[in-house]
């Protein structure tokens, strides 16, 4: 029998989750950041007001289930993490938080989609913001300095992809709304889709992607004989900077032929993410990682 299994799938060979989050200017400096996560067994929600980058700083944080059952303390508790920040050790800190009870993994995930949420909006002044429909180049000067974490925080954003940006034709699908937000707006909106499928010795996952600046559909294929990976694709309809963002997607062939252990989490760092791949590739692909199970 394989070693290479889920949780998700031990009462069914097919499991689905969706994410919807979204971001509201409801402060003159922070957002409202809300991001609700469903399956089958359970629905919850998390939403936080939040300073911007750089200090990613969390005003109120609460939860509540929308459907099912999980742990009432995980609810009553998650107030306390008001006072935190968004950045290196907020994992933990949700870890502790949850504390491994019913539902724990459900809210944990939702909270990481609103840290992430959290990179999608700043509050540049209005004068900075309207140079974004300037084009690509001045989008990319926006972001450096709207978002203190990009630099190098993928292909794009680094010295290899700035280069990129006065040699080839590059389109951007950023839009002043995202760097200074009108007073009670939805800055961004976006949906998640990850499904697992078991068929005979086949494991397929799924994830994709969609909001204002993304749209990405990724998928891959284990063959449970071997434990590795024998299908991995993408189709990327939208990007922030087409152009740019497409270079580092050839990236996820790498890992057609790639033992599917507990490493590989770690691997993937270095084959589809860095400064050399793509963030949103390599967080849709550790996000199928995390549901997966290995005897």
């Amino acid at each position: 029998m394989s070693g290479v299994g889920s949780p998700y799938l031990e009462r069914r060979d097919r499991y689905e989750r969706a994410m919807e989050g979204w971001v509201d200017n409801t402060h003159a400096d922070a957002f409202t950041l809300t991001a609700r996560i469903r399956d089958d067994d359970l629905g919850v929600e998390v939403s936080a007001v939040a300073t911007p980058s750089p200090g990613y700083e969390i005003r109120e944080a609460r939860a509540r289930v929308l459907s099912g059952a999980a742990d009432p303390q995980i609810v009553a508790g998650f107030g306390a993490l008001a006072g935190g920040r968004m950045v290196g050790g907020f994992t933990r800190r949700l870890t502790e938080l949850t504390g491994g009870r019913p539902g724990a993994q459900h809210f944990m995930d939702a909270a990481i989609e609103v840290a992430r949420l959290a990179r999608q909006a700043t509050k540049l002044t209005p004068e900075r913001a309207r140079t974004a429909k300037d084009g690509a180049w001045a989008c990319w000067q926006l972001d450096t300095a709207g978002w203190v974490d990009l630099p190098d925080s993928c292909f794009t954003y680094s010295d290899a992809g700035k280069a990129l940006l006065g040699t080839r034709p590059v389109t951007t699908s950023m839009v002043p709304e995202l760097y200074c937000p009108p007073p009670g707006a939805r800055v961004f909106s976006r949906k998640k889709v990850a499904r697992l499928e078991r068929s005979g010795q086949r494991l397929s996952l799924y994830h994709s992607m969609f909001d204002e600046a993304h749209g990405f559909e990724i998928r891959y294929e284990i063959d449970l004989d071997s434990e590795t990976i024998v299908r991995a694709e993408s189709e990327t309809p939208r990007l922030p900077y087409m152009g740019i963002c497409d270079e580092p997607q050839k990236k996820i062939a790498a890992l057609v032929g790639q033992p599917v252990d507990r490493e590989l989490g770690k691997r993937i760092q270095v084959l589809i993410g860095g400064s050399a791949g793509c963030a949103q590739l390599y967080d849709l692909t550790a996000d199928l990682l995390k549901l997966l199970s290995f005897d």
